[in-house]
């Protein structure tokens, strides 16, 4: 009997725990993370831009293309169709891809290109991420017109660390071309020169009242007094960094490539293509209109560029307002000169962590990247039609003096999982050949690199600490560095040749922004460093087009770690084939 009784109170204490942890659970908020499923169909649309209709590719038949929106932990499962005549494929700029690189995009590094007629469904989780990033077609020069945002909110029951935005507000800042993009650097190609500049700069796909036959369609963002509103700004134009304003207003920084920063005020933005910035902005002015305006940072001297510049319109929203406001021009915002090198460090020299982060100490690998551009001579027999690059040459860019090359048989994350040689080598240099005086005057010896396609090998865990350093082969410029599959911390950068004796007691080891797209300063170097704990084949390329057309890349193998959650996943079943 004693045991019938022991057995009896047992199974009604655990009855009484069962009961109270379901009903703990019961109180506790529940988070789902949801999937989302978009089909994105990729086709020639006819729009009316400067006066003319043009025939662009886009997704939906919408220019810039859908916005999508979701939570940190949610599922996107995004089937692209093609009926375009070019090959596409989608990238999702700055999504981690924790072990889904499948799903990343850059055409033949990733995945073969969706070939007309033909779909490929991309799946991905975003994981730990929150702020704005976007997407775009990562094939050939298609991103001019294929790119939309991506919005990244807090989990159910989370919310932002600042005061909740009354709205927000997306502004895609991209370029324009009177001409079909994908001509403009076939012909570059082609000839070996410079690609032709663009012919405007839009503000969500309209170009502005200050172009011609723009004035009716320029974008009105409507604020109301008094009210705090949130701008999620992002650079998608092709070939040019951009400095952004809205006249009298100043901005409270607030994220930065889907990570958020430590709060900073500034009166103006500069963005490399590929890079977001969320800001707050107040409407603390007097009611009016007031334009917001992006116009060029160009810091290669003597190199042409679009000097135009783009608006849209700050509309307060009140009675006071809307008699007069339309009876008076907007307030145009004093731009900084093209080439104003101080404002733009000044910015990206602001970025903070919000709090503490551990920066990874011990280091793996110790490289050294020299970024830029180069000249090959004409080739012997070839005509001169095709170098019209300066003195007769063909303009060229390379990492460490090797030009990229991407394969075109097989995509390297395909011949990576499956071992298939011969698509790419394991020989990228961690330094520079010859050490040579990168931002001086450079022997034009060293002005011709090689080409090649090659990688930089990193076993799963290694800490990476990479050095990119800009050089004045041809021209000094500021470069966006992007790096596919991962966030780096940024700790320092500066002008000149980095000196690790001098320039390593400015690191910042307590507080470093987390980027996914670094602005490598004119003439100048730019530490980062990052944790190789995502498998798989990731580009790394400077997101000017015109400089990753001419080899400005190249990419990191990693290797899987031990178990499932260190290991890529299988390809999916649907994945394109070349």
């Amino acid at each position: 009997m004693e045991t019938v009784k022991h057995t009896s109170n047992s199974f009604y204490s655990f009855f009484f725990f069962l009961s109270f942890l379901l009903l703990s659970m019961s109180q506790m908020p529940i988070t789902k993370a949801k999937v989302h499923h978009h089909n994105f169909v990729v086709q020639a649309t006819p729009v009316k831009r400067l006066c003319k209709i043009h025939k662009i590719i886009t997704v939906n038949g919408m220019y810039p293309g859908p916005t999508l929106e979701v939570q940190n932990g949610d599922t996107l499962v995004v089937n692209v169709v093609n009926k375009a005549r070019y090959n596409v494929t989608i990238h999702w700029h700055g999504v981690r891809q924790i072990r889904t690189g499948w799903a990343d995009g850059p055409e033949f590094v990733t995945q073969c290109p969706i070939r007309p007629g033909k779909s490929y469904t991309y799946r991905f989780t975003i994981q730990g991420q929150e702020g704005t990033l976007w997407w775009h077609a990562h094939s050939s020069w298609l991103r001019a017109t294929v790119y939309g945002a991506l919005i990244i909110r807090p989990k159910e029951g989370e919310s932002y660390p600042f005061p909740k935005p009354k709205h927000e507000t997306a502004l895609l800042l991209g370029e324009w071309w009177n001409k079909n993009p994908i001509d403009v650097v076939r012909q570059a190609t082609r000839t070996g020169a410079a690609p032709n500049v663009s012919d405007a700069y839009t503000i969500n796909g309209q170009p502005g009242d200050r172009y011609n036959c723009s004035g009716k369609d320029t974008l009105i963002v409507p604020i109301d007094s008094g009210e705090t509103n949130l701008l999620r700004v992002v650079n998608s134009a092709l070939n040019q960094q951009l400095f952004f304003k809205v006249a009298k207003h100043k901005f409270t920084v607030v994220g930065a490539d889907a990570s958020y920063v430590k709060p900073f005020t500034t009166s103006v933005l500069m963005l490399g293509p590929g890079q977001t910035t969320d800001v707050l902005i107040t409407a603390d002015q007097p009611p009016a209109k007031y334009y917001i305006a992006a116009q060029a940072y160009a810091s290669a001297q003597g190199a042409p560029f679009d000097n135009t510049t783009t608006t849209a319109i700050l509309e307060y929203k009140s009675a006071s307002c809307s008699a007069k406001c339309n009876s008076t021009k907007p307030h145009m915002p004093r731009m900084p000169a093209f080439n104003d090198t101080a404002t733009a460090t000044s910015f990206t020299t602001k970025f903070r962590s919000p709090r503490k982060v551990q920066v990874p100490t011990k280091i793996d690998h110790n490289l050294f990247f020299a970024v830029g551009l180069g000249l090959n001579n004409c080739p012997r027999g070839v005509s001169r039609s095709r170098c019209q690059g300066p003195n007769g040459t063909r303009f060229t860019a390379s990492m460490n003096n090797v030009s990229f090359v991407l394969p075109s048989n097989f995509s390297m994350l395909q011949a990576h999982q499956q071992g298939i040689p011969g698509v790419f080598t394991t020989d990228f240099p961690a330094n520079p050949p010859r050490k040579f005086d990168y931002t001086g005057n450079v022997s034009r010896s060293l002005w011709q690199p090689i080409t090649g396609t090659k990688v930089y090998r990193l076993k799963y865990g290694e800490t990476v600490q990479l050095v990119l350093q800009g050089t004045s082969i041809f021209t000094a410029e500021n470069h966006p560095i992007h790096l596919h599959g991962y966030d780096f911390y940024i700790l320092a950068e500066g002008f000149g040749n980095f000196n690790p004796s001098r320039d390593t007691a400015k690191f910042n080891l307590v507080d470093p922004p987390l980027r996914n797209t670094a602005s490598l300063p004119v003439g100048g170097w730019t530490v980062i460093r990052f944790v190789a704990d995502n498998p798989g084949v990731w580009l790394l390329h400077c997101h000017l087009d015109v400089h990753i057309t001419w080899g400005l890349a190249m990419a990191f193998v990693v290797e899987n770690g031990v178990g499932e959650l260190q290991t890529l996943e299988p390809p999916p079943a649907d994945h394109p084939v070349c």
